[in-house]
């Protein structure tokens, strides 16, 4: 009997310092995806044009690193704070920590190199090695094009600086050290041409995150059917947003809808006769950036569509909005 006392002792000792090695190696090592690169973009007006593009409306970085007015139907951002950040993800909407957007006007990433804010974006490591979570969809925005990235990075630096600090982000337990193992090293790809409509669409698809939203997710990972919906996100008074069947299922999704159709949906939010709904509490809201995604080119809508309707259909009908419990 003692020495099977013994025994369990020196077994969960032993078991005991591994845990405490790997804990302190997961906190003290990682993240680990090599240094920042030595990188110098070039801010020429075409170059920042792409970014505005890609930041305002396809990738869309505004949507959380500005405010938004949440009294207004999509929470649509507000004039004068784009960049500013300040958004807040926390335990009320259903999320393992407080995650908050900083600011990416130069007032803050003036003291980041080009290479910093590059890895940053891409590879979800900050300029001082804190992860990122991965609200930021880094692990999309590193399977784009090296020049897409640049181009985001000379427009951020074209930004008026706002004179706005934002709090640290944070993580509860076990995440804190989760979070560490998430970041990793980028997957870079070129753009398709836009004649090769699906992968011109697909390399979209992937630059604006759809899967993240329009798919449902356990712990942070993707555990549905790629685009089918289904994803929750919470609402601080209580009430459930679900994500919407975007595959071209003809009873569930948008199977059944054309081109035309698929397109006005983003389009009508550019229509100057149309303003947003005034959202009373208990009525539904969406965290979609509607107004954002509006302004995408036609023709990079129409990509979108068509990838769409090349991926699996799936039968998933989702109820798409709960009113907080009375």
């Amino acid at each position: 009997m003692k020495k099977l006392i013994k025994f369990l002792i020196y077994f969960f000792s032993i078991a005991i310092i591994a845990v405490a090695l790997l804990l302190t190696y997961v906190k003290a090592v990682l993240p680990s995806v090599g240094k920042a690169p030595e990188l110098k973009v070039n801010p020429s007006p075409e170059i920042i044009e792409r970014g505005r593009y890609l930041a305002n409306h396809v990738m869309v970085c505004m949507d959380c690193h500005s405010t938004r007015d949440w009294s207004l139907f999509s929470g649509p951002p507000v004039r004068g704070t784009e960049g500013a950040g300040g958004e807040i993800f926390n335990q009320e909407l259903g999320f393992p920590g407080k995650y908050v957007a900083s600011n990416i006007t130069p007032y803050n990433l003036g003291k980041w190199t080009d290479g910093e804010i590059f890895r940053a974006i891409t590879s979800g490591e900050t300029k001082d090695g804190r992860a990122l979570f991965p609200i930021m969809p880094y692990h999309n925005f590193g399977k784009l094009d090296k020049g897409d990235i640049e181009a985001v990075i000379a427009y951020l630096r074209n930004l008026k600086p706002i004179e706005k600090g934002t709090e640290k982000s944070s993580s509860d337990f076990p995440m804190n050290f989760i979070i560490n193992t998430m970041p990793k090293k980028a997957e870079f790809t070129t753009i398709p041409p836009a004649s090769d409509i699906i992968n011109y669409g697909k390399y979209l698809i992937t630059a604006s995150s759809c899967i993240d939203c329009h798919t449902k997710q356990d712990k942070g990972k993707l555990v549905g059917e790629h685009f089918a919906g289904g994803n929750e996100f919470k609402f601080p008074d209580g009430s459930v947003l679900r994500s919407t069947n975007i595959t071209p299922d003809n009873n569930t999704g948008i199977g059944s809808w054309s081109k035309e159709k698929f397109i006005e949906r983003f389009k009508i939010y550019t229509d100057s006769s149309f303003s947003l709904p005034k959202i009373k509490q208990g009525e539904m809201q969406t965290i979609m950036p509607w107004t954002m995604y509006a302004g995408m080119k036609t023709e990079d809508i129409s990509a979108i569509y068509a990838y769409l309707q090349s991926v699996k259909p799936v039968t998933n009908a989702v109820i798409k909005f709960t009113p907080q419990k009375k």
